[in-house]
């Protein structure tokens, strides 16, 4: 299908004078932290061949940490910004919820969790895209009016600020997650650069039960996917049951399909809950430092399901066992097998709070490891103003991936002076 319109994100975009050069890849319908999709060439991570990217922005990340392009438009419903930004050494923003338009197709994905913006190698970058995009659409569900002075801000140091920093243990608690001495170092790095700027770091893990916010996130996961399946069996006339798509995403679909609406209800309430927390949270603190993923980037195949679990995912078909599942348990199973490496991301999708990966470390292995900050709802201007202090601070640009794609100096400049927006010479 050939879309009859751009979305208002697009238009904004051309009007700012970038140039749209090609279409990246996700995974199917971007339910992965991993870009392996059947149907496409998988893109690999330009730090070391062999390794994701991520996802689901994963093709997106590749280009821009390949050094194709100095930006590229990137989406995010649970990390998919941030994780990617972080296993590719770059900057990964998701401003807060209805920050940048979905407009015309859309007023809200997965209710309000998916925000989009962009991957990109500078704060500068991201800042002025995000100057010429954000505001709401006319028909936008959000009151969230456009804003200017992001770039601007950058100039100015932020204030002194009260900055909580943790390892994220209460939202990976019962995932089975085991996190990497790498990101660790990462966290403890960042901490010791935001105290050396002068702001005042404290220690302290968020107020939010990680079990419970997985729960949620995942039933309105699967509901939503169930939802779109429909919608793709409605545009194109072909059955539910005969789209050609992949096991995983046919058993989470059925699984969303018997999912009541009182379940769902109750899972997006809890979102409320989470987001009260963290209100209060920010009463105390401006900034929460965590991590984006429990490690390094997996090798591509690491984190794909296995023909064995296919074969079990197959199993839905039968007539009640999807029901069954979920009341045996599936959905914690499911959490388990999404979530394990990156339960640090979808808080803030469903508080709608800002957050960003800022690549601190490159591990022992060779990848680059990104840290989490996450700031208050609405405060999308003060979070750039400390990313670009800790760039600075910490400069980014001095390292980047041996396997990058390397045009001539002179065409590169002038293809990066036609997108509007040159990257900063490295430090």
């Amino acid at each position: 299908m050939v879309p009859q319109e751009d979305a208002l994100l697009i238009q904004r975009a051309r009007a700012a004078g970038l140039v749209i050069v090609g279409q990246t890849a996700t995974p199917e319908l971007g339910l992965m932290g991993i870009t392996e999709p059947k149907a496409y060439p998988h893109p690999q991570n330009p730090w070391r061949a062999g390794y994701s990217p991520g996802g689901s922005s994963g093709g997106a990340a590749s280009a821009v940490a390949g050094g194709i392009v100095p930006m590229a438009l990137a989406g995010d419903g649970g990390g998919s910004i941030r994780i990617p930004a972080s296993y590719c050494g770059l900057f990964g923003f998701k401003p807060s919820r209805g920050r940048v338009p979905l407009a015309p197709a859309h007023g809200e994905v997965w209710q309000g969790a998916v925000i989009e913006h962009a991957v990109t190698r500078s704060v500068r970058d991201s800042a002025a895209l995000l100057e010429h995009t954000n505001g709401m659409a006319a028909s936008g569900p959000y009151p969230v009016l456009k804003e200017t002075g992001y770039v601007a801000a950058l100039s100015v140091p932020p204030p002194p600020l009260r900055i909580a920093v943790s390892l994220g243990e209460p939202l990976s608690r019962g995932l089975g997650t085991t996190l990497s001495r790498e990101v660790r170092l990462a966290v403890e790095k960042a901490a010791a650069a935001l105290a050396a700027m002068g702001h005042e770091v404290e220690w302290c893990d968020p107020p939010v039960a990680g079990e419970a916010l997985a729960d949620s996130y995942l039933t309105l996961y699967l509901g939503h996917l169930a939802a779109d399946l429909t919608w793709v069996s409605q545009q194109t006339g072909v059955p539910v049951h005969k789209l050609d798509i992949e096991p995983s995403t046919r058993a989470i679909g059925r699984l969303g399909a018997k999912l009541s609406a009182r379940d769902y209800e109750l899972a997006k309430r809890y979102w409320h809950v989470a987001a009260e927390q963290m209100s209060r949270f920010h009463q105390r603190y401006d900034a929460l430092v965590m991590p984006v993923t429990a490690d390094s980037a997996p090798e591509i195949g690491e984190l794909y399901p296995s023909q064995a679990r296919e074969r079990m995912m197959g199993l839905l078909a039968i007539p009640g066992l999807p029901s069954l599942a979920l009341k045996a348990g599936m959905l914690k199973r499911l959490a388990v097998d999404a979530l394990s490496r990156t339960p640090y991301t979808q808080l803030a999708n469903l508080t709608g709070q800002p957050a960003m990966s800022v690549p601190m470390h490159v591990a022992a292995n060779g990848l680059p490891v990104g840290v989490q900050v996450v700031g208050r709802l609405g405060e999308d201007k003060q979070l750039l103003q400390l990313a670009a202090a800790m760039e600075q601070h910490d400069a980014w640009q001095h390292f980047s991936p041996s396997r990058r794609f390397a045009p001539k100096q002179g065409k590169l400049r002038r293809f990066e002076a036609t997108l509007g927006l040159m990257h900063a010479p490295q430090r």
